[in-house]
């Protein structure tokens, strides 16, 4: 990783930044950290470009890179009034109002609000990114908006800060990105061949294929028969193609799969069963008739024949529940998707992953990753569950709780009873490549603030809490994701 911040400087980050308040306990948590900062950085799933990587040409402008595709941002000033145009943001019809302001243009807007970020992880992020990465003033102002831009612009166009060089400079030793069975992996392929020894690979996303829910699923059917060679208009047609395509992307590096439903909701039907429930969704999306129950019915299903297909295959299996997308229809009928209109729900757990779990579950050789969106799940299920299943395994605080007290809410609510070890590190799951490696850090800071309490508290000796810092930064992550 790169700098901690701790040099002087207008604008510079403080190097106790997520410590405690306490004095001793903050030295300790200081004592902890320098065992971490500079650890590799594993990046087990995200939803970065792998054409990036693979062409490694210099990134155009400080805007379309940092704002315009980060939701977290778009979400916020929307909030407050701002039009996504004015963030770069086009519509799906392409009919805007004239042309896109300029970078520069979007830039001084984003400036212009840049306190509306003030409390939030998504300033942490990017005070992080303009001092640590480019070296310019922070806060960002109105008033130093054009210098930074200049600035960052002056940067971007150095070899330094073309995506493979700062994926070495950040540290990275794997990131992950997420794909659909449908396509080439074309970027991968061309970044294995190119020689260059970073290590980027894809995790298999299915949804497009096992929502029936999702518009053209029945055209993603066809085009995923020609892939495969495979008759997916069958019911064993259709799982051998995922054989396939799941195979295909282990040839390529993918050592896991990721799933994004709206419920945690399984089933373990028979094949009959399975085989009428699939008939039954596709006459009845070409017909325009797909009942909601039959919908989230085979989702179920398919959650735990992926489970099946992890057990033959060894693919971690990692799923993403609780998410309400695109609750805002009329901006997504406009701009389409991930502009930050989704919105976290209730999710139940413990009746919801029983069929899987009760097939499945004790399996030992099956990784099976859950993340939640409801915190009350923490200790009320997702802990005890993981405390006991062999195959469960939680995913760290994610998305709306990516922040310092979202981390430390996660460690506080799942510890005592599931302990670290049935918990896999962080991933930063993101689209923003520059917040990488500033994700890491809070995370790393705010388990060393964590385990801190605890040497303070006297429930656990220092030797054992800086090993512990040492697995969640790097261990757990390398070991459950197996890479």
């Amino acid at each position: 990783m790169m700098s901690d911040g701790s040099a002087a400087g207008v604008g510079a980050l403080h190097p106790d930044r997520l410590f405690p308040a306490d004095p001793r306990t903050r030295a300790i948590a200081r004592a902890l950290y320098a065992e971490v900062r500079a650890l590799p950085i594993l990046s087990p799933h995200g939803h970065t470009d792998p054409r990036w990587f693979a062409a490694n040409e210099p990134f155009t402008d400080p805007a379309s890179l940092l704002l315009t595709p980060d939701h977290y941002i778009t979400r916020m000033l929307y909030s407050q009034g701002v039009a996504l145009e004015a963030l770069g943001v086009r519509a799906l019809d392409g009919d805007g109002d004239g042309e896109p302001p300029d970078p520069l243009a979007i830039w001084r807007t984003f400036a212009a609000h840049y306190f509306l970020f003030r409390g939030t992880p998504t300033r942490l992020w990017l005070d992080w990114v303009l001092a640590e990465v480019f070296g310019v003033e922070t806060p960002l102002t109105l008033a130093n908006a054009e210098r930074t831009f200049e600035c960052i612009c002056a940067h971007l166009a150095e070899p330094a800060y073309r995506p493979r060089a700062l994926f070495e400079r950040f540290g990275i030793e794997v990131l992950a990105t997420t794909e659909s069975p449908l396509d080439t992996l074309e970027h991968h392929a061309a970044i294995r061949t190119s020689g260059w020894p970073g290590r980027v690979i894809s995790a298999y996303r299915p949804d497009p294929l096992v929502d029936p829910e999702t518009p053209g699923f029945l055209a993603n059917l066809a085009r995923f028969g020609e892939l495969t060679h495979q008759d997916t208009l069958t019911w064993r047609g259709y799982l051998e193609a995922h054989r396939v395509r799941r195979a295909f992307f282990a040839q390529q590096g993918a050592t896991s799969t990721d799933h994004g439903h709206p419920t945690a909701r399984t089933a373990d039907l028979g094949t009959c069963e399975s085989e009428a429930l699939f008939e039954r969704v596709l006459r009845s999306t070409q017909a325009g008739t797909l009942r909601g129950d039959d919908a989230e019915a085979f989702r179920a299903q398919m959650l735990t024949e992926m489970a099946r297909m992890s057990l033959e295959d060894g693919m971690v299996m990692q799923v993403h529940p609780g998410a309400w997308r695109d609750h805002n229809a009329p901006l997504h009928a406009r701009f389409g998707a991930n502009i930050g209109g989704d919105i976290p729900t209730a999710t139940d757990y413990v009746g919801a992953l029983r069929p899987l779990l009760n097939r499945f579950g004790n399996e030992r050789a099956l990784t099976l990753i859950v993340f939640t969106l409801d915190e009350s799940s923490y200790s009320r299920e997702l802990a005890p569950l993981a405390g006991h299943y062999p195959a469960l395994k939680l995913g760290p605080a994610w998305w709306f709780h990516d922040s310092p007290e979202g981390l430390m809410r996660f460690r506080e609510q799942t510890t005592e009873t599931a302990g670290f070890y049935n918990t896999v590190g962080f991933n930063d799951d993101t689209r923003a490549f520059f917040s990488i490696p500033a994700r890491h850090d809070a995370a790393r800071r705010i388990d060393c603030a964590f385990l801190a309490r605890l040497v303070a508290e006297h429930r656990l000796p220092e030797s054992e809490a800086a090993e512990v810092a040492r697995d969640l930064a790097y261990r757990l992550p390398k070991q459950a994701y197996r890479l």
